[in-house]
Formats: C-alpha cells, structure tokens, sequence
C-alpha cells in the first residue's frame, strides 16, 4: 500500500495534548478524517493559534507523526463530549513557520489566500509537500519515507 500524507489543522495547545498522549484528534472529534488515514500514513499538525479559543496567531507546522494501527476510538474527554482518536508515533521535529514555504507549497493554489486550503482541518498532501515541510521542521531523514 501506498504512503499517504496528511494534514491536520489543530491549535499548539491541542497538538501538544496529541502528542503527550500519542494519539491524534481532528476536526472537533470526528471519526471520518482519522478513518481516511492508514497505518504507516503520515500525519502533519499545522497550527494556526496557539489555543483553540483565546490563544494567539502562531501559523506553524507543530509536529510530525506515522499512523500506529488500524483503530479509530472514543475517548471520553467529558460527559458530554466523547471525540474519537487515533493512535500516532509522533516524531522529533521542531516547530516551523508556514509563511516562508507558501510559495513553494503544491497545496497552496493562490498566495494571496494560503489559508484557504486548511479551513477544513485535514486534507492530503503530496509526497513532496511532505518533504518540503519535512524538512523545514529538521525531521531527520532517518523518518522519512
């Protein structure tokens, strides 16, 4: 099977939460993106704030992750909110700004509105978008497909 590479759109604080915890949530909880993604998928965090609500302008690839196995779950975050979650190998990789990649990014159809794209919180992105970005974070070729 093929690599796939996706990615997600999730505030700093949520990513680290993510992270932490070695698992991936997306799109307020829903099951359909993480569904999409299968083992050995890749998993790109961009983060736009650095809290959900109030945090602060950050736009920044946050972190870098390898899909774990096949299960999709719910884990219950509260009583009223049971998200579904994914299992991720999250790699070593720094933070990097978007800002500086948006000419080069094959996603990104028109600069002047590079934000566009990312609006529903997870899309697929070429092999080589995934390198760029890749790179960029100093995600040792080692884990690199």
């Amino acid at each position: 099977m093929t690599t796939r590479y996706w990615l997600g759109v999730v505030s700093r604080s949520h990513v680290e939460r993510g992270v932490a915890g070695g698992f991936a949530q997306l799109c307020h909880g829903k099951a359909a993106p993480l569904k999409r993604m299968r083992i050995g998928d890749y998993l790109i965090y961009y983060s736009p704030k650095t809290d959900m609500d109030d945090g602060d302008p950050l736009q920044m690839f946050t972190a870098i992750g390898i899909v774990a196995d096949n299960l999709v779950y719910q884990y219950a975050m509260s009583a009223d909110f049971v998200p579904y979650r994914r299992n991720i190998q999250y790699q070593s990789c720094r933070a990097a700004p978007i800002k500086p990649l948006i000419s080069q990014l094959g996603f990104i159809k028109d600069p002047a509105h590079w934000g566009a794209p990312l609006r529903f919180g997870h899309l697929e992105i070429s092999a080589a978008d995934f390198q760029l970005i890749a790179s960029a974070m100093q995600l040792s070729p080692a884990h690199r497909p």
